[in-house]
């Protein structure tokens, strides 16, 4: 059997309870070795053959599963984060349903919600905002025109702008089309690794805050008022009844 599995953002202790158990048991380990924790390898059985998929193609990864498959192993492709979220999981299960490999998906801690435990903070701000924009800049990877990063901006909700601190004047630029020069603004580098960074501005210094920091890469880009404001729901209002408690 084939389990992708999501490492979680970092942090070896925010790998899923299953992912975990899983991971023990598997006889190859194929893993996104830029981004995943080497520690979370830790986990695995130490007769477990464990493969960086880093210099890997598409079809040698796939080679290296169906391989281990016709032998009768237990494979896990570990991803970073949430594997759902800039995965490119979906080519690989294209392929795998091609050669009728069954798999299972095992959901992981993505960084946009390691870096909002961080922060202490909640995108979703009670008679403020009620919508988070996950996206990304264009880059080597395009973006479709309707996603283009000032046409998001339009709706000044909260957003986490994900492998795009590389071009941080680009999205700054952006941004700026819609949301205020005060809008808040953070960069977290690296959530929940211990060398994680955060820094804390206004979207006018956003570059500039990425510049003095040296944070280039592997960073979220958060933007809006839910970094600084909070509100109240009315979930535990007393006059309020509603059976979501």
């Amino acid at each position: 059997m084939l389990y992708i599995i999501g490492a979680g953002p970092g942090d070896p202790e925010l790998i899923t309870v299953k992912g975990q158990r899983i991971l023990q048991q598997a006889d190859l380990v194929i893993y996104a070795g830029s981004l995943v924790n080497r520690e979370i390898l830790n986990i695995c059985n130490s007769e477990a053959k464990v493969v960086n998929s880093a210099k890997l193609t598409l079809k040698q990864i796939i080679d290296e599963i169906v391989q281990a498959y016709q032998q009768g192993l237990q494979v896990v492709r570990l991803h970073t984060g949430d594997p759902s979220l800039y995965g490119a999981i979906g080519e690989q299960m294209t392929e795998l349903d091609k050669l009728n490999i069954p798999y299972e998906v095992i959901p992981g801690v993505s960084s946009f919600s390691a870096a909002a435990a961080t922060l202490k903070k909640e995108y979703t701000v009670p008679e403020e905002t009620q919508t988070l924009i996950i996206t990304r800049m264009a880059g080597r990877t395009p973006v479709p025109e309707k996603e283009a990063l000032h046409s998001l901006a339009a709706h000044r909700s909260s957003m986490a702008i994900f492998l795009s601190a590389s071009l941080v004047g680009e999205v700054q630029q952006e941004l700026l089309k819609h949301y205020q020069e005060v809008t808040p603004v953070a960069l977290v580098y690296k959530a929940s690794w211990p060398e994680e960074k955060v820094v804390r501005g206004t979207l006018n210094l956003l570059q500039k805050m990425a510049e003095e920091n040296n944070i280039k890469s592997t960073a979220l880009i958060l933007v809006g008022e839910f970094l600084e404001k909070t509100g109240r729901s009315k979930l535990y209002d007393g006059s309020f009844s509603h059976g979501c408690r």
